[in-house]
């Protein structure tokens, strides 16, 4: 799709203009690929905001097409017979959630075998799917690509490994830079000869290559693929780590490295259990770790992040329109679940621009966290209200949102939890605590109760609420109301106003905003 068909819209206040309901977005509605890997072959189906999409459907089948392909040079053929299954049903589940036609990309298992072409026409006599069978170069572009869906602007070195090869490739500013692919899959590994030494000795010398190719790297590696997330997995359950969200999971190599020794002690049954791992993933797992021990001795990242962005990510962004791929994919995310969810659609963006005197010195990361803070502050109000501070937590928390770091997602939960609620004590922040510091925490629950207290002024969007002045030096909150928001001014939302003034330790001063100054 050209970019220029879709030129985008000039900036309308804090938020800019929402593009999902553009047609270059639109178009992009309910888009459903299809990945067929070495060890896997899995259904996506996007749906919802198109710059931050909701895994609408996702289905995966662990079909082992690589599986023994070192000696025999042919896709497995079990593997085969599953994998045919898998996609005859995805075409049919394609029919029935209206993806029009499916996107199907296969990777280095299709690509090398001797029975590649005659699987992929195999396929499409069978379903009418065609199959683009990628080299591996054009894999760690779309798997990069991917990455840059969740991390718009980001930098650093994608390593997405599947069953039977792992590419690297450089991301800087936003856009893919040099890549390489090699065959350093878990299940080629399996089948080399020679054991652990072996395969010590050949991981090193393949990697040497790819450096020589690549250059210095050493800024953040983002890991892209099951084996790392299965790694990943293992890490949380040794630090007992409280948030179960894989994506944007940060590590150091240091304690990575504790996490390799911890799987070589542990028996591999009671621990992928502990874990939450497949047994078809754990059984990988321990040629993984020899991979990435080498990859962090290499390269030697300054982090490491977890992406559950890769491949099938990169396929949607490779049919997005620039304009679509500038924008914050948090911001857009929120905006479309307001305009979905919300009593009053719009008001979120009038919330914000209340509220903002609060926070005249924010950084641009947290002013981005307040915006969508207020975008989705009326979004769970379906839920009984006993509930609905902690739905309000675990959705921010664990819902599918791009563009978000752990401690930014406890921070954004716990601000709608107050949106709800005065206390936090009991709730399931508790877990989480660890998390955000005290000060953050501090600064979540006035932004909550700064959103609790002017919702209660709920007029209609674009509204002139009146306005909040802050002095922080003389510890100050000033409230001046107008003609229409006065009216609402009763106790409850005074009392929620002293709520807010008691947070930030501050006196109050309340009076009536001028005509003029409110025309104005």
């Amino acid at each position: 799709m050209d970019a220029s068909t879709d030129p985008g819209e000039p900036d309308s206040g804090p938020f800019g203009r929402a593009l999902f309901d553009k047609p270059s977005a639109r178009a992009l509605r309910r888009v459903g690929v299809v990945d067929v890997g070495s060890n896997s072959v899995r259904l996506v189906v996007f749906d919802g905001a198109a710059r931050s999409p909701a895994y609408f459907y996702n289905e995966k089948i662990m079909c082992g097409l690589g599986a023994g392909m070192s000696e025999s040079g042919r896709l497995n053929p079990e593997g085969r017979v599953r994998a045919l299954n898998a996609m005859k049903r995805f075409q049919r589940l394609s029919v029935g959630l209206e993806t029009g036609p499916l996107t199907c990309v296969a990777t280095a298992a299709v690509r090398e075998a001797e029975d590649g072409p005659e699987f992929c026409r195999e396929v499409e006599a069978a379903t009418g799917l065609k199959l683009w069978v990628v080299d591996g170069r054009e894999e760690a572009r779309l798997s990069a690509q991917g990455v840059l869906l969740g991390w718009p602007g980001s930098y650093g070195l994608v390593c997405d490994i599947g069953g039977s090869s792992m590419e690297l490739a450089e991301i800087n500013g936003g856009h893919v830079g040099r890549r390489v692919t090699s065959p350093l899959g878990p299940l080629k590994l399996r089948d080399l000869k020679g054991g652990k030494k072996a395969r010590r000795k050949y991981i090193q010398s393949v990697l040497g290559e790819m450096a020589d190719q690549l250059g210095e790297q050493k800024n953040r590696l983002f890991l892209v693929g099951g084996s790392w997330r299965a790694i990943a997995k293992i890490d949380m359950e040794r630090r007992g780590y409280p948030l179960h969200v894989l994506h944007e999971y940060r590590m150091k190599a240091k304690e990575l490295r504790k996490t390799f020794q911890y799987i070589a002690g542990e028996d591999a049954e009671a621990l992928r259990n502990r874990a939450g791992v497949s047994s078809a993933r754990m059984a990988l797992v321990p040629q993984a770790t020899e991979v990435l021990n080498e990859v962090l001795h290499t390269f030697k990242p300054h982090d490491i992040a977890v992406s559950s962005y890769g491949i099938r990510e990169g396929m949607l962004y490779e049919q997005m329109p620039q304009p679509l791929r500038d924008r914050d994919p948090l911001i857009e995310a929120c905006r479309f679940m307001e305009s979905k969810d919300a009593r009053l659609p719009g008001f979120g963006k009038t919330l914000y621009q209340f509220i903002q005197p609060l926070y005249k010195s924010a950084q641009p990361e947290r002013r981005r966290i307040i915006k969508a803070a207020c975008l989705l502050h009326d979004v769970s109000w379906r839920a009984h209200p006993d509930y609905r501070a902690e739905v309000c937590f675990d959705n921010a928390t664990r819902a599918n949102l791009g563009g978000l770091r752990h401690s930014e997602r406890v921070f954004l939960g716990l601000a709608l939890l107050h949106r709800y609620s005065n206390n936090r004590a009991g709730t399931r922040f508790e877990e989480l605590g660890a998390l955000v510091d005290d000060k953050t925490q501090h600064e979540a629950e006035i932004l909550g109760k700064a959103m609790r207290f002017g919702a209660m002024l709920w007029l209609k969007k674009d509204a002139n609420l009146g306005e909040i002045r802050w002095f922080p030096k003389k510890r100050l909150l000033e409230l001046r109301l107008t003609e229409d928001s006065a009216g609402l001014f009763g106790e409850v939302a005074e009392a929620r106003f002293m709520s807010l003034a008691s947070s930030l330790g501050a006196e109050t001063k309340i009076g009536r905003l001028r005509s003029s100054d409110a025309q104005s």
